[in-house]
């Protein structure tokens, strides 16, 4: 089988290079020798292929690739090596061309693919009560009040500021008094 990106036959593949890895959340717990491990599934698949494109048909070959690529839309990708990965879909996340010397029209390339995962569709929200939007604005809207009322009281003890502070001071006199009988 010959690798296909999409409609594209890539020719004279020269080797296709997979990485895998998995994703682990390491936990230390304290007071535990060592650590615990938690899985939390894989990484998209990633492919890196690299080949030589020859003859008449090299530049639109490379001028194909290169709209895949700036497109940068999910397509299919069928290769041996990824015929049991059960990957759908792939991303050009890299393209290199490089322009090799001695023969006209010839090209090498290398390619990196990532297996696209499509993202999870949206929850359904109909069923939610709209009314719950109303309420909490609602009780946003009371609370504000609320504070506006506290921020009167507020500056409405400035008045009294003056007289607390007498009072204060004399208590303070009064105790420094009954202080020094009980040490008399």
């Amino acid at each position: 089988m010959h690798p296909m990106l999409d409609d594209i036959e890539l020719p004279q593949v020269q080797e296709i290079t997979t990485h895998e890895q998995r994703v682990l959340a390491e936990h230390k717990p304290p007071g535990m020798a060592g650590s615990l491990l938690q899985n939390l599934g894989r990484r998209p698949t990633r492919l890196v292929l690299w080949g030589v494109a020859t003859g008449t048909e090299a530049q639109s070959f490379i001028e194909k690739l290169d709209n895949k690529f700036r497109d940068g839309q999910p397509v299919p990708f069928t290769a041996d090596i990824v015929a049991d990965a059960e990957i759908e879909q792939m991303v050009i996340d890299d393209l290199r061309v490089q322009d090799l010397a001695g023969k006209p029209q010839r090209y090498a390339y290398v390619l990196t693919l990532r297996e696209y995962i499509k993202p999870p569709e949206p929850e359904d929200t109909s069923f939610l009560d709209t009314d719950i939007l109303d309420d909490a604005q609602n009780i946003m809207d009371d609370l504000v009040a609320g504070l506006d009322t506290g921020l009167g009281f507020a500056t409405g003890l400035e008045e009294f500021v003056s007289q607390l502070s007498d009072l204060l001071s004399r208590l303070q006199a009064s105790r420094q008094a009954i202080d020094s009988t009980k040490d008399g």
